[in-house]
């Protein structure tokens, strides 16, 4: 295979059997393929859950003709003026329905895209149908709330051991098709890390990959790259990144992260706000010892230090 290609895009499955999910979502899409039938969808749930692979997975199965319109990318009313009609006011060579994957809808404009979306799916409902997948379903109006069925992506407790070994079978398969050497501890270690963002596993993997091996040292790697993820994001003064970066790694002890902005500030601040960090770690340090929510702490600590250090 070639390197420019995705992992996640190159195994990504093509028939629901092959999909990582809890079994009821599992068998409430077996049976729409089996039904030949797939209604107006709205797929919510986290990222790389396989929201996305599933939409695809059912209407290929089916053998519906579709297209994918990634919403945080092409998402302005003239792209769904020009390409939903064009592709949904034709029919299809099969007879069958046509389908449009709205990829990432929770970006779509409430004010105007998402409205003129309703308008497309009552106009077209004859010959199209729409799925579409998002982050937050807060985000999407209540009138396509009202025009699909909704299927969250949530995952019981008591399944997720059992899909993270599904998930770490395909893994292995995957690893021995790209002839990588690896140490399955390491591979597990990754894979609990980002549970159950599949997609973030797989692309960490390709990632490493590159050396052929995959061994505990790529750890020490991750854990610097992702340091290095939020100094960015400090400089940049990104709060909703940040915010995100620490809810996705609350597998980080604070104390050890106090001490890692401690130990390296001199290498991404300037040389006055050094001190000034200095006394908030100290601060919020002292706090993280009775504070109810450690995350809360650790994101008020970031705050401030984003916005009263001055970084190089």
């Amino acid at each position: 295979m070639k390197d420019n290609i995705l992992w996640c895009e190159f195994y990504r499955p093509s028939k629901i059997e092959d999909c990582i999910l809890p079994s009821d979502l599992k068998t409430t899409f077996s049976a729409m393929v089996e039904k030949n039938y797939v209604p107006n969808l709205l797929l919510t749930g986290g990222p790389g859950v396989g929201k996305t692979t599933v939409a695809r997975a059912m209407l290929e199965e089916c053998g519906f003709d579709y297209i994918v319109i990634n919403g945080s990318l092409n998402g302005n009313i003239d792209t769904l003026r020009v390409e939903i009609k064009n592709f949904a006011s034709t029919v299809s060579l099969t007879g069958n329905r046509k389908y449009v994957i709205l990829d990432e809808a929770d970006y779509l404009n409430p004010q105007s895209t998402q409205p003129a979306l309703r308008n497309f799916m009552e106009e077209y409902s004859k010959n199209c149908g729409f799925v579409l997948t998002c982050n937050f379903k807060n985000r999407i109006i209540e009138p396509l709330h009202s025009r699909c069925s909704v299927i969250e992506f949530n995952i019981p407790n008591k399944q997720k051991p059992e899909l993270a070994k599904q998930f770490m079978v395909r893994v292995k398969n995957i690893l021995k098709q790209e002839n990588v050497e690896y140490d399955i501890k390491v591979v597990g270690e990754l894979i609990m890390k980002h549970f159950p963002d599949w997609r973030r596993v797989l692309n960490e993997l390709q990632r490493y990959a590159s050396s052929g091996v995959i061994d505990s040292g790529i750890l020490v790697n991750m854990n610097e790259d992702n340091f290095r993820v939020l100094i960015n994001y400090l400089k940049e003064r990104n709060f909703k990144e940040m915010r995100k970066w620490v809810g996705s790694n609350g597998d980080t002890e604070p104390t050890a992260l106090y001490r890692r902005l401690y130990d390296t500030a001199s290498e991404y601040l300037v040389g006055s706000s050094v001190p000034r960090l200095v006394l908030y770690i100290a601060d919020y340090s002292y706090k993280s010892a009775f504070v109810s929510d450690a995350e809360i702490n650790l994101v008020a600590c970031l705050t401030e230090i984003m916005t009263d250090c001055e970084f190089k």
